[in-house]
């Protein structure tokens, strides 16, 4: 089989310190050529941005900033426009009962081009807790410094 070169934009490391991942999968986006062209330059933030179900049961993408592209003319696009994402009517069915249990939601974990399509990878998320926060940062301290020991008492 032949292996999909998939091109990473940008990542939302945020999203994995606040939220715990249950479910991520896969989803299309539905964009203006600008916003592909900014895409390419790297000029979006995924900070701050969430998907939420319409009442007509589609996927919109809220808060994504994708900058205006530079050598575009007055057609440009608005940097903070809701964009539609595209997935199947069952999966968006399946997510609507997901997010109308308690405490979850659906946060964009990263873009990227596969094939030649932005896609983007979105998760089904529950929010951390504070002391949720401390423990993983404690356990990858204490991962660190194992490592940093084994690396010491293999040189000598």
């Amino acid at each position: 089989m032949t292996e999909t070169k998939i091109k990473i934009i940008t990542e939302n490391r945020k999203a994995r310190h606040d939220y715990n991942i249950v479910e991520a999968m896969e989803a299309g986006m539905e964009l203006v050529g600008t916003e592909v062209k900014s895409l390419r330059a790297g000029k979006v933030n995924l900070k701050d941005s969430f998907v939420r179900i319409t009442k007509k049961g589609e996927l919109v993408v809220m808060n994504m900033h994708i900058s205006p592209y530079d050598f575009g003319n007055y057609n440009n696009h608005d940097p903070l426009r809701t964009r539609r994402l595209l997935m199947h009517r069952r999966e968006i069915d399946r997510l609507l009962g997901k997010v109308k249990e308690k405490g979850y939601s659906l946060i964009p974990l990263k873009l990227y081009f596969k094939r030649g399509f932005v896609k983007m990878e979105l998760a089904l998320c529950t929010g951390k807790k504070i002391y949720d926060k401390r423990r993983d940062m404690a356990d990858r301290d204490a991962k660190r410094e194992m490592q940093r020991v084994l690396k010491e008492r293999n040189r000598g």
